[in-house]
């Protein structure tokens, strides 16, 4: 993974959502269509420096999962000052990961 995406857990979830914009991407290490957004989700987060990208493994944090309503994965949710502002399931390319940080600059 790429030194400029965060990698929480239920112990830094909250602290790192409640500063500024961050893109999450929620994943599994099993899931397949996750896998194939991983790169894209890393170019995006190389083009887009004003905002901060993190990814949470849904297998060790289902309850923050529940609290977001995340269904399936890989689901992709923007949070401006800990609250959600945009939410995306499926794999997304790069240019629509790209779209929905700047949204959130």
């Amino acid at each position: 993974m790429a030194g400029n995406i965060e990698v929480l857990n239920a112990g830094n979830f909250d602290s790192v959502i409640s500063k500024g914009s961050v893109v999450v991407d929620f994943y599994a290490d099993w899931c397949g269509p996750c896998k194939i957004m991983a790169p894209s989700f890393e170019k995006a987060s190389v083009k887009v420096t004003s905002v901060k990208f993190a990814k949470l493994n849904v297998d060790g944090n289902q309850e923050i999962a529940q609290r977001y309503g995340v269904m399936s994965i890989p689901t992709t949710i923007v949070f401006k000052k800990g609250q959600p502002v945009d939410m995306r399931s499926g794999a997304l390319s790069e240019a629509e990961i790209v779209k929905m940080a700047e949204k959130a600059k």
